[in-house]
């Protein structure tokens, strides 16, 4: 890729961050009310596809108990640093 493409990828990136700026401050309080509501979701379908999914399969493996070990680390308001060692160390021991 040439350095004119990741240029204008950058740009088209930093041009939609722009706008939702832009259009959630025109919305007031009812447009932030409604992106609150979706944070929580989005969010989880990020962490449980790629934890969960292989292709079509439904897959519990290593990296199961590794979030359920980050889940309870964050639930005891943990560090980020010793929640990220200690899944990683817990997705190595059963890997």
């Amino acid at each position: 890729m040439s350095w004119t493409g990741v240029l204008l990828l950058c740009a088209g990136a930093y041009a939609l961050k722009a706008a939702g700026a832009f259009a959630a401050g025109r919305g007031g309080s009812i447009a932030s009310g409604r992106l609150d509501v979706l944070v929580v979701p989005v969010i989880a379908g990020l962490i449980a596809v790629p934890t969960f999914g292989d292709g079509k399969a439904l897959v519990v493996d290593e990296r199961a108990a590794a979030l359920l070990v980050a889940a309870l680390l964050i639930w005891r308001r943990a560090p980020l640093l010793i929640v990220a060692l200690a899944a990683a160390g817990t997705a190595a021991l059963l890997g």
